[in-house]
């Protein structure tokens, strides 16, 4: 077990009671206390509410019952998961100036100071909708750094960070002296510095507190569901032998009635100490992505592959560079394109999948690709902002498939666990990883001929990454991916890598 020094209490939830409305309760009298220097993990199945008790903890959303003690003075800074639409489109001086509620005159030596530490360099004047995704998850860190907070809250912090950078901010955890709670589906990123974990129930609404490493913790709590399940078997085996012998009782009449009565009153004893069942996540069922008919494409211009690449553009000092390359895509391919964060991986996606005009134009005109004439692509955005988030899920699902039937439809989004309430719901209001699935389900209704996947692990549950992985592996059209993420890409048969920090 990890050591830290036990100061004052920080954080203490008193008998907690919060939902959104009555059809959505979050915590039903929840209680745990944190010390200052602790490291925790909050744990907790897809829509516990584990970002809401990050809320709480900010005084964002007012309590039902009950009460939130935040230790007098203290301060709290949060590095959320994605950077909000209207900060995208500041530069990185307004961005850091956001953090403060006065101003701060010298902003600039701190900006400068802090972005060291999450080893990032730029421009002040560079707009944050500018930087690659990985930078970005660098930018929202170092924007909860400069607070220099007393209570340090992390979203998903390693989403869309490479692997230096995850190694990066693993050291700095394990140096922080002050107080951090980490929500992250990374086991071994969280292993390396987490003091214990706060499990949050799905079921009975309550927060568990563990003290250990985070994988042995993980066990424990594993353990304890299977203890759990194995007293529900005892209890169901000897409730059904008693309603057998009570049934048989009951029809004898006279005093054996009064058997049969007493009996009943025993079992109903027996199922008042069943264990409310935790379940994991439901699991996405297996999926297959269908191509388009490629017999009708004409592969004249492009020598029989969906796509060829002549030219890539390259990021250099916050500059594009034009690097000459030889690549094609054929049907059953896949490449992979790797580098580090900011070497432009994410613009030159956009560019061949034709994305709308907007930053990193100069860059994107120097990429060279070549696709065959009416090639359907399907793309996934790491940020999502392809879909309109003012929609349904609904209108997202047909707009992809205009011949789908409403039984279609429906039917692919079950697969990805969208029920008919979450259907009538706009893209805006779903989870993070909900937007990541309905883009999957899109890609089952579009058929698309080439598949170009930036980051598509990020924010997904554990339990869906095989299930992708499985599908996307057998996809039998053209594909072009970038993934931080190792043990997903080994579940892949990649065809050729484009790194282009070797270019």
């Amino acid at each position: 077990m990890k050591k830290y020094d036990h100061g004052d209490v920080i954080i203490r939830f008193d008998q907690a009671v919060f939902g959104y409305g009555s059809n959505h309760p979050i915590l039903n009298g929840a209680s745990f206390s944190l010390r200052e220097g602790a490291k925790i993990t909050l744990m907790g199945q897809n829509g516990a509410g584990k970002t809401t008790i990050f809320g709480l903890i900010q005084g964002r959303h007012p309590l039902d019952d009950g009460s939130v003690h935040i230790r007098q003075g203290a301060t709290i800074a949060t590095a959320a998961q994605v950077v909000s639409r209207e900060d995208l489109e500041k530069n990185v001086r307004e961005f850091f100036e956001g953090a403060f509620n006065t101003k701060v005159y010298d902003i600039e030596p701190r900006i400068k100071k802090i972005l060291e530490v999450v080893h990032l360099t730029a421009p002040f004047d560079k707009k944050i909708k500018e930087f690659s995704g990985g930078q970005q998850a660098r930018l929202l860190l170092a924007f909860a750094l400069i607070q220099n907070p007393d209570i340090l809250l992390l979203d998903e912090p390693t989403n869309n960070l490479d692997a230096q950078g995850i190694e990066h901010l693993t050291q700095f955890l394990i140096d922080y002296k002050k107080t951090c709670i980490v929500i992250s589906h990374d086991a071994n990123f969280l292993n390396a510095f987490t003091h214990g974990v706060l499990y949050l129930d799905i079921f009975t609404k309550q927060v568990e507190q563990y003290v250990g490493d985070y994988l042995k913790v993980v066990e424990e709590i594993a353990a304890r569901i299977e203890r759990e399940r194995m007293k529900n078997v005892r209890l169901e085996r000897d409730i059904a032998n008693r309603k057998e012998q009570m049934s048989y009782f009951a029809q004898k009449g006279g005093k054996m009635r009064d058997v049969a009565r007493k009996m009943k009153e025993a079992i109903e004893e027996l199922e008042g100490q069943m264990v409310t069942m935790r379940q994991e996540d439901k699991t996405i069922k297996n999926f297959a992505i269908q191509h388009q008919n490629f017999e009708a494409l004409d592969f004249s211009d492009t020598a029989g592959a969906l796509l060829t690449i002549q030219a890539v553009s390259v990021i250099h000092n916050h500059k594009p560079v034009k690097k000459t390359v030889k690549v094609a895509v054929k049907k059953r391919q896949k490449l992979l394109i790797s580098g580090p964060n900011g070497i432009g991986k994410s613009t030159f996606l956009e560019s061949l999948a034709g994305g709308k005009k907007g930053h990193h134009s100069k860059a994107k005109s120097l990429t060279e690709a070549s696709l065959t004439s009416g090639l359907i692509v399907g793309y996934y955005r790491q940020d999502f902002s392809g879909l309109d988030f003012e929609a349904t899920v609904y209108k997202t699902l047909g707009e992809v498939a205009e011949k789908a039937t409403d039984e279609e439809i429906r039917g692919v989004a079950a697969q990805f666990l969208f029920t008919s309430d979450l259907l009538k719901n706009k893209v805006g209001s779903l989870s993070e990883g909900q937007k990541g699935l309905l883009s999957f389900a899109r890609f089952v209704l579009q058929k698309p001929g080439l598949l170009i996947l930036d980051e598509p692990t990020n924010h997904i549950n554990f339990r869906h990454l095989p299930v992708i992985a499985k599908a996307l592996d057998r996809f039998e059209g053209g594909m072009i991916l970038v993934s931080h993420m190792k043990e997903f890409v080994d579940q892949l048969k990649i065809d050729e890598t484009l790194d282009l920090g070797a270019l």
